[in-house]
């Protein structure tokens, strides 16, 4: 089954390009630990989910290009065609000469039902090419103009158009020291609206990346280009083709088949982070993965609550547990030894919310065909309580703002009411409680 890939903004096309080069890149790499059988049908697999049929004997992304300036669309098609190895559709790019200046109304107002009806039949073209649509992935900036304002346009629009299909909207968090002044206006407005309309958000945070380039790959002057490359090797480890069932000879079919397991959230936020962590018998390694996020400053201390622990209502009285609860979690595993990797802690009733049981809370998929380089590694995709303070945070900013009423006029002047904020604010403070009940 295929997905085809809507990229939207610098933001999305930068990640964008990036995802399918490293999705190639992996599905090409030599592999030792698995047969040469297997590694065909993976690379199969790869190759019917995100490329469509050949042009010269080079693949086409099943993808389309959005953005209302035109330099960034016309460098992804212009590096992936010089590579060699795949590259986009003739005609699988919009863009236009004037973009959204930040201002989420413009991208979502204006710029959205301008060109609705073109970007929705390119859409549509990538679509008829699929034999069999597993579903949308959209990727998308939370806090900008375009990427944010038209992508949640957009998301709404395959809402309506195609209710059946999943879509997921992998979307990146500001960093929180500011990138434009109205960021969080932007983010909550993104948010609430794709909440109603898409099946699963996955969430970067730029700062976490950040870290990842500084700490873990010792980057001294890290741009976005080293930030992108994270961004889409985490991407990659989680969309590459994997068994979902021991013992399984095929490779699962629905690469989105995720969103059904956030769905028992009734469509709450998605965290999502990756490690490539060395497993053998490294059960409490994963636990503590599991309990402790981001992936830099993990509290190696952490562990889930001890049975009988005093509660208030469902909050722990141990303020030094730092557990996030976790409404579901999907552990990926691949290389060398996964078959013999002890993942019964995961499966701990400590970890989950009381109204859902660990069997039907925790998924593992697992593979012996390594991911990249790396002879053994495990993503997890886990939907936590983790988002609590960055969302709490980031409603908090945008209200007080609001309560001066700074920037509006920049909102009203192009449809979006006062009262649109405050059903954003409304929502989004429901799903605050909501999960802070887990």
């Amino acid at each position: 089954m295929s997905i085809v890939t809507v990229q939207l903004g610098q933001c999305g096309n930068q990640i964008g390009f990036e995802v399918f080069d490293a999705l190639y890149t992996d599905s090409h790499c030599p592999q030792g630990l698995c047969s040469k059988r297997e590694n065909e049908a993976y690379q199969a697999s790869c190759k019917e989910r995100f490329f469509s049929e050949e042009e010269n004997g080079v693949p086409i992304a099943r993808a389309v290009l959005v953005d209302m300036e035109p330099k960034v669309t016309s460098q992804s098609l212009s590096k992936a065609a010089q590579s060699g190895r795949w590259k986009y559709g003739q005609h699988s790019c919009f863009c236009q000469k004037q973009g959204s200046g930040n201002n989420w109304a413009y991208g979502y107002s204006v710029h959205g039902p301008r060109h609705e009806e073109a970007i929705m039949n390119l859409i549509q073209k990538e679509v008829e090419k699929c034999d069999s649509l597993s579903g949308f992935f959209i990727i998308m900036s939370m806090a900008g103009g375009t990427g944010s304002g038209l992508g949640a346009f957009v998301t709404q629009n395959l809402q309506d158009q195609y209710s059946n299909s999943l879509k997921m909207n992998q979307i990146i968090w500001p960093y929180g020291t500011g990138e434009v002044i109205v960021q969080n206006y932007n983010s909550v407005l993104t948010l609430s609206h794709l909440y109603r309309s898409s099946d699963a958000l996955l969430v970067h945070e730029n700062d976490a990346v950040h870290k990842i380039c500084a700490k873990l790959m010792n980057i001294k002057q890290i741009s976005f280009s080293d930030i992108n490359q994270v961004l889409a090797h985490q991407l990659g480890s989680v969309f590459q083709p994997t068994y979902s069932v021991e013992g399984s000879c095929h490779y699962r079919r629905n690469p989105l088949g995720i969103c059904p397991l956030f769905n028992l959230s009734n469509k709450m936020y998605v965290k999502y982070t990756y490690r490539n962590i060395f497993f053998s018998s490294c059960l409490e390694l994963f636990i503590k993965c599991l309990a402790s996020f981001p992936l830099i400053g993990i509290d190696w201390q952490v562990r889930p609550p001890l049975s009988g622990l005093p509660t208030l209502g469902k909050v722990s009285l141990n303020r030094e547990l730092h557990f996030n609860t976790s409404i579901a979690n999907l552990v990926i595993l691949r290389g060398k030894d996964v078959h013999s990797a002890d993942l019964g802690g995961f499966k701990d009733p400590a970890l989950y919310t009381s109204w859902l049981e660990p069997i039907h809370a925790f998924n593992v998929w697992k593979t012996q065909r390594a991911f990249s380089k790396y002879e053994k590694s495990a993503a997890l995709v886990s939907n936590s309580q983790f988002l609590l303070k960055p969302l709490d945070t980031i409603v908090g900013k945008a209200w007080n703002m609001f309560a001066s009423k700074a920037y509006i006029h920049q909102y009203t002047k192009f449809g979006i009411e006062e009262e649109d904020f405050l059903d954003s604010f409304a929502l989004l403070e429901q799903v605050v409680a909501s999960y802070c009940n887990l």
